[in-house]
Order: structure tokens, then sequence, then C-alpha cells
């Protein structure tokens, strides 16, 4: 006999969770944010860097990678569209983690890891969308709350 999988429903109402919710969501928009905003810095740097690695249109990639970080960023830590900016986000950093960051092609051990690193860094980052994009059809504590769902 196979075991009954259930799940419980979400629920926000212990003691500061809506509080913790609202850090971590901080935390996590804010630093996605940032880095958006060092794709503007520097552009041309990081354009070389992206025709290195083969993106096609390089520019453009990285304007439009740092309008994705800053927007999906700032949706996620004030819940504005946040099944949009979660889902965004979540598949810009796998794409990112096998495009940008393929350490398993680098022979070099310190730029290997350097690369394991960012890939690592874009795997976490997009687990932790996958797990805001589950709850993003529900309430958010202390959030704008404008989305379509």
């Amino acid at each position: 006999m196979i075991a009954e999988i259930t799940t419980l429903p979400l629920q926000i109402d212990t003691p500061f969770a809506g509080e913790l919710f609202l850090l971590g969501r901080l935390l996590f928009g804010a630093t996605l944010a940032f880095m958006g905003l060092n794709h503007f810095m520097d552009v041309d740097t990081m354009a070389g860097y992206a025709e290195f690695k083969g993106l096609p249109a390089p520019r453009f990639s990285v304007i439009a990678s740092g309008l994705l970080l800053v927007l999906g960023g700032l949706g996620i830590a004030t819940g504005v569209y946040p099944v949009v900016a979660a889902g965004g986000l979540a598949v810009f950093l796998l794409v990112s983690a096998v495009t940008m960051h393929d350490f398993w092609s680098v022979d070099d051990p310190e730029e290997r890891q350097n690369e394991m690193t960012g890939f690592l860094k874009n795997l976490y980052g997009a687990g932790a969308s996958l797990a805001l994009l589950a709850v993003g059809g529900t309430a958010w504590p202390y959030a704008l709350g404008v989305g379509f769902f």
C-alpha cells in the first residue's frame, strides 16, 4: 500500500511569522534588486563577460537581466505581483546558473571555484523564488497586495 501524501494549509498565524516573512522578503528582494542595479553600474564590463559566455545580444541581455532583477526583487519585497516576480526570478536564476556559471567547463581551479559559487548562488536563489512562487497566490502579511491572484 502506498502512503497517502497530504498537505497542510499554509498558515502564517504563529507569533512573529508575518514579521519574519516580511524580513525574509525584504532581505531576499532587496539583495536581488541591488544585484540588478549592479548590472547598470558597469554595463560594458558585464556585456563583455556575457559575450565571452556566448550570450546573444550581450548588452541587451545585461540590461534586460538587470531590469528583471530590480523589478523582481522589488516585487518580492513589496508584495507587488508576487507570482510574476517569483516566477520570473526563478526562471532567470535557473537559466543564468547554467549559461553564465558553467563551472564544469572551466579548467583553472580558482576560476572554477568562482563559477561554482555563482552557480550555487543562483540555484539557492531559484529555490527561494520557487518557494515564494508556491505561496504567491495567498495573502502575504505586510504586502501591498497588488497582483493577478
